[in-house]
């Protein structure tokens, strides 16, 4: 297969011009046009639908994206691994991680990587919402979550200690939970799917925060939304100490529950799928972010 054509084609399905791509790479309007052709009688598939105003991906040319980048990653290495051809960072970087963080921790610093790399563009996708990062051909991701899935790969970021907690005129209002049982008689906030968390006391005591049990009349998919509803004086949740503890420690939220620890296991995770090269550009952003992530941040739970 030519990768060359394979190159053109990734070019194209990123720029959705044929021209241009073909122009990136030294070739001729006319030149270009026929490569891809070429390259699509050679797959019996066309992978880039075009009419006179505009070209687009066709089903299958997004089912061919990832491994086309998959096959010119693995020439990239091949030849890196031979002392040849360009292995510096450049390309389109895809990376998605979840928003709270992201606009927390990530947006703020991204002005600092690519001024460092000017080669390197990132295509991002800030959202709570979980991508298969195969099929939505994603070099690299952050997720907040134990590292179980044997397709990825993953380096830790950071610890992700979870409290909960509420606000002042919440608790002034409806008591201040001494156990986790007394969790049952409260108004809880849940993320997303609902599953029960494990409380472990300093003691070996065992509890759980269980919305389901409980009065859960407001159930968010964003943490940013999340933790507003809680400072609103809404009910008690569950939040990522990074997420929450300015609020904590200026008073507009309080610990919930303190002497009690939310025994998930997770970790701030950088993860890829396993079957990707680690290329020069995907190596060089992970090492911004675990440079410029503390690896001991002021949310370290004590």
């Amino acid at each position: 297969m030519d990768t060359e054509s394979i190159r053109l084609f990734v070019l194209a399905a990123e720029k959705l011009n044929i021209s241009a791509a073909g122009r990136e790479l030294g070739m001729a309007p006319a030149v270009a046009s026929a490569k891809l052709a070429k390259l699509e009688k050679s797959l019996g598939a066309d992978l880039l639908r075009r009419t006179t105003r505009k070209v687009a991906l066709s089903l299958e040319g997004a089912e061919f994206l990832p491994y086309a980048r998959e096959i010119l990653a693995q020439e990239d290495a091949a030849h890196a691994a031979l002392g040849q051809g360009d292995v510096s960072a450049t390309g389109t970087l895809r990376f998605t991680a979840p928003s709270t963080f992201a606009q927390l921790y990530i947006a703020p610093i991204l002005p600092e990587f690519l001024a460092m790399h000017p080669g390197i563009r990132l295509d991002l996708r800030f959202t709570d919402m979980e991508f298969d990062l195969i099929e939505g051909s994603f070099d690299l991701a952050l997720r907040y979550s134990a590292l179980t899935d044997s397709s990825l790969k993953g380096r830790k970021l950071a610890d992700d200690t979870r409290i909960l907690c509420a606000s002042p005129n919440y608790l002034k209002q409806h008591g201040t939970p001494a156990h986790p049982d007394d969790l049952n008689a409260h108004q809880l906030i849940a993320f997303k799917d609902q599953s029960p968390s494990q409380l472990a006391g300093r003691n070996g005591e065992k509890g759980q925060f269980n919305p389901r049990q409980a009065g859960c009349r407001l159930i968010v998919d964003d943490g940013a939304s999340q933790k507003i509803a809680t400072m609103a004086g809404a009910g008690i949740s569950k939040n990522a100490l990074w997420s929450v503890h300015r609020q904590i420690a200026e008073g507009s939220l309080v610990r919930v529950l303190p002497d009690y620890k939310v025994d998930d296991q997770t970790a701030l995770w950088l993860v890829y799928p396993k079957s990707n090269v680690l290329t020069a550009k995907v190596r060089i952003f992970m090492d911004f972010l675990l440079d410029r992530i503390d690896k001991s941040p002021a949310w370290v739970d004590a």
